[in-house]
């Protein structure tokens, strides 16, 4: 079987793509697909480019069992080309990705996170936590926790 590629993005690299990458991870260590999957993230902004995730997101993260350590880092040309799929957390990150496209089929990678949330009708994409208290946090935990169990059950059947 072809590994898959999956790149998770959101503005900075520092909230919710990392957390989304750590939640896809676990599910897929879970399911014994860790040689089919190859997962990364990165931020449409390169300004945190080097930084751990945000600490709030770290601790809340930590509490259900994930290990935040990715680097922040900005996504690049080659990821559209080395990526199978590029999962963008809100309509704003998918339109900065699909301007940074080159080709059809590049832009043809890109989907909506919330396009996989199922639990929660209230929600069509994954909200930015960074100016929000504790509750936005563990509100883009649970959509994640939800969105990537859906997104890699489509991916498996692929």
């Amino acid at each position: 079987m072809k590994t898959k590629k999956v790149l998770f993005v959101c503005l900075g690299n520092i909230c919710r793509s990392p957390a989304a990458q750590a939640v896809m991870q676990r599910l897929v260590d879970e399911r014994g697909l860790a040689g089919q999957f190859e997962l990364d993230s990165a931020g449409t902004y390169g300004g945190h480019a080097g930084d751990l995730p945000d600490r709030r997101m770290r601790v809340h993260a930590q509490r259900r069992g994930y290990d935040l350590t990715h680097r922040s880092r900005r996504i690049t040309p080659d990821d559209f080309d080395h990526f199978d799929v590029i999962v963008a957390m809100d309509e704003d990150n998918r339109r900065t990705l699909a301007r940074l496209t080159a080709t059809v089929q590049q832009t043809r990678k890109i989907v909506m996170m919330g396009d996989y949330i199922s639990r929660n009708p209230h929600y069509d994409y994954v909200p930015d936590p960074y100016y929000e208290g504790s509750e936005g946090f563990e509100l883009v935990l649970d959509l994640l926790e939800d969105a990537c169990l859906n997104l890699l059950n489509q991916l498996v059947l692929k």
